[in-house]
């Protein structure tokens, strides 16, 4: 059955998009295998995998400080840059143990660190994770440290979120319903709170602490006063509110308030936000500006965060009023919103200059496929280019004067680099071996144009081939290492397949990110109709088009969001794609809906959610998969990959599984990920390499 696909894709080909070639060279021949199976630990894979990975880079506000996270082979620990200082590894960890480290942040002198290890950044406020298997789960435990030096760090209290004051010699922190102080003791617990804290700031007396609070179904904006003891929430709607920030002389507050759109109005061009001022002292609130009707009437953000009041006194924020997410201005006096950055594409990350007079942002101006970091005067004017076209740049960074930010490219694993001389702040590893991935381009059958990566196998073929479908939905592949560690390992994993003979194709599909609102905000996607694996389908079609594939051995793989497509992709088109791999995906999309659906809409929007399910096509499901999920993960629960199992089982369906007893969604360990990428690559030379 296979066999009909290569008739009917070639006629697909033509029409099915364009190739932009990579100008390096493809890696060399595959050798012969070895008499006897290498060492897991030992392949390609297992060195590629515990090459240094660089994340959470901080500066301090007062002096060309740094710090940063490194991941090498699992065993996570600080680093530190003084100045122009040569980097050093400012804590000893030395165990793969899933311990996460995460949260740091340095005094405005840069003088002294705090950081967290234990818990789960994403979750903070859940059950310990101990995907380490430790007879007692690692506590949440706040760390600080002299950046100088060599002393071990102390340990200050549980919790996560820490800041220091402006005078650097107090710590607050958040806890599960809790904001605490740390003054050179014990911690003491200066608020305990109905819902749960984020976003912790000091105000510049240093007298205050502002913060985001989630409840059930909103959020509200609180300021409490340390020395009085008293707290005050500020301007609370029927909806939520975020991104809270003191004015330069502290005496008043922006924030941002939306609310969403009701079921069934998912794509109202009504108006849902503004941004709002607050007088701490009164709890007095004015709007200073409400989006319009139309383009960009939702909120939408960036990966960080999203106002800004500038000590020139500028308000920053993003806004889709163009179909793209820009940076605008507006006087906190209010005012028409100015665009600093009309000729920006997509906004990933901003930040203001420490004069107040420009910001800076990494985008994808003139490729969507890129990302350049350019700074823009708040007065106007054209942006400029601040990193090389063939950089990709991430999380601007100040320390003092001086600016980093996250680096990597198609061999370069995430690393920290000061961007005015290009000059890595610490030794920054390539994968040689690695050739750029070619950027395409093809048509899903509805005429949507998707982009996507291919790493092509060597030699003329015909080659296996694979589609892979990044998480998300709201993410974006690009034809480099990823800043994003679960995308980092995938990277490798795709990169590796390509040096053992199968050319791959990763598919940015409709509901990603950095093509635009109405890319990511396409009808009909997830359980709305699962109209994203339409580009999966047309990616899988236009692989078994080419005359260097073998259209008889295609495979699929991809995690969470991925792994759900991926499912997908097995259930409705075995005869496709004969192969496949689920990492934690979602099999059966059925939720509760919205109160604002009558009885009879719920059961029609309830039935159009299963049929977007894998489980909603299981009759048709035929291809062996192998599905792998931890039984501690809190993004998609493995009951999602139990009801899978056992609906396979029945029917006859032949799949492999790997279970990890307290892992997380995203693997806390460096084994289980190696063991994870092992098993990939050993299921499809069973099934597609080696079936010939």
């Amino acid at each position: 059955m296979h066999r009909l696909y290569r008739a009917l894709c070639a006629l697909l080909l033509a029409a099915a998009g364009s190739t932009t070639p990579a100008a390096l060279a493809a890696p060399a021949p595959m050798a012969a295998a070895p008499a006897s199976a290498p060492d897991p630990a030992e392949t390609p894979l297992a060195r590629h995998l515990a090459v240094p990975y660089h994340s959470g880079l901080v500066g301090a506000a007062q002096a060309p400080v740094f710090a940063w996270i490194e991941n090498r082979a699992g065993v996570r620990n600080v680093w530190v840059a003084e100045a122009r200082s040569r980097a050093r590894q400012r804590t000893g960890y030395a165990q793969d143990d899933g311990v996460e480290i995460s949260g740091l942040a340095l005094n405005r002198s840069g003088t002294r660190l705090v950081y967290g290890r234990g818990g789960d950044a994403e979750w903070p406020d859940t059950r310990l994770p101990n995907a380490g298997q430790a007879a007692m789960a690692p506590e949440q435990t706040l760390y600080l440290a002299a950046v100088a030096g060599d002393r071990s760090p102390r340990e200050i209290g549980n919790g996560h979120g820490a800041m220091f004051s402006p005078d650097g010699e107090r710590i607050a922190f958040l806890g599960t319903n809790r904001i605490l102080l740390w003054e050179g003791r014990e911690a003491r617990e200066l608020a305990r709170l109905p819902g749960n804290p984020r976003d912790l700031s000091w105000s510049p007396d240093g007298k205050r602490l502002l913060f985001q609070e989630l409840r059930t179904g909103h959020s509200i904006i609180g300021v409490l006063d340390i020395a009085q003891g008293t707290l005050r929430y500020l301007g609370a709607t029927l909806g939520d509110s975020s991104d809270p920030v003191f004015s330069p002389d502290g005496t008043a507050i922006a924030f941002i308030q939306f609310r969403e759109p009701p079921a069934g109005l998912a794509h109202s061009t009504a108006s849902f936000w503004s941004l709002r001022i607050a007088d701490p002292a009164t709890g007095a609130i004015r709007t200073v500006w409400t989006a319009p009707e139309g383009e960009g009437s939702q909120f939408y953000g960036t990966r960080g965060r999203n106002l800004f009041w500038t000590t020139s006194g500028q308000l920053l924020f993003p806004w889709e009023r163009t179909g793209w997410l820009h940076i605008y201005a507006v006087p906190p006096t209010g005012g028409v919103a100015r665009n600093l950055t009309p000729e920006a594409n997509e906004v990933e990350n901003f930040r203001p200059t420490p004069d107040g007079r420009a910001l800076v942002f990494t985008a994808n101006p003139g490729d969507l496929d890129s990302r350049g970091l350019w700074r823009a005067s708040l007065s106007g004017g054209a942006a400029e280019r601040l990193t090389p076209e063939d950089a990709f740049a991430f999380f601007p960074v100040f320390g003092g004067e001086q600016l980093a930010a996250t680096f990597t490219d198609a061999r370069r694993p995430a690393h920290m680099v000061l961007v005015d001389s290009m000059v890595p702040l610490s030794p920054a590893p390539a994968i040689d071996a690695y050739p750029q991935p070619e950027t395409v381009v093809f048509t899903a059958a509805d005429g949507t144009k998707v982009h996507g990566q291919l790493f092509r196998a060597p030699g003329p073929g015909p080659h296996p081939g694979i589609v892979f479908a990044h998480g998300g939905p709201r993410r974006q592949m690009l034809p480099a290492f990823q800043p994003m560690h679960y995308y980092h390992n995938t990277y490798i994993r795709n990169q590796e397949f390509a040096a053992q003979g199968y050319t791959v194709l990763s598919v940015n599909f409709r509901s990603g990110t950095n093509y635009g609102r109405a890319f990511r905000e396409a009808p009909e996607t997830g359980r709305s109709g699962a109209s994203e694996y339409r580009d999966i389908l047309a990616g899988g079609r236009w692989l078994a088009a080419r005359p260097d594939i073998d259209a008889d051995r295609i495979g699929i793989w991809g995690g969470s969001w991925g792994g759900y497509l991926a499912a997908l992709g097995l259930a409705r088109d075995s005869d496709l794609f004969a192969a496949g791999v689920d990492l934690h995906g979602v099999h059966a999309m059925v939720r509760p809906v919205s109160d604002s659906y009558s009885p009879e809409e719920v059961r029609r929007v309830q039935q159009l959610q299963w049929d977007s399910s894998p489980m909603g096509a299981i009759e048709t499901w035929r291809s062996p998969v192998l599905i792998v999920h931890g039984d501690d993960d809190r993004n998609v629960d493995y009951r999602q990959s139990l009801v899978l199992a056992s609906a396979l089982a029945a029917r006859g369906v032949p799949f492999e599984e790997i279970a990890f007893p307290n892992e997380r969604h995203a693997f806390s360990r460096h084994a289980n990920w190696l063991t994870t990428l092992q098993a990939t690559g050993d299921f499809f030379d069973r099934h597609l390499r080696d079936a010939q």
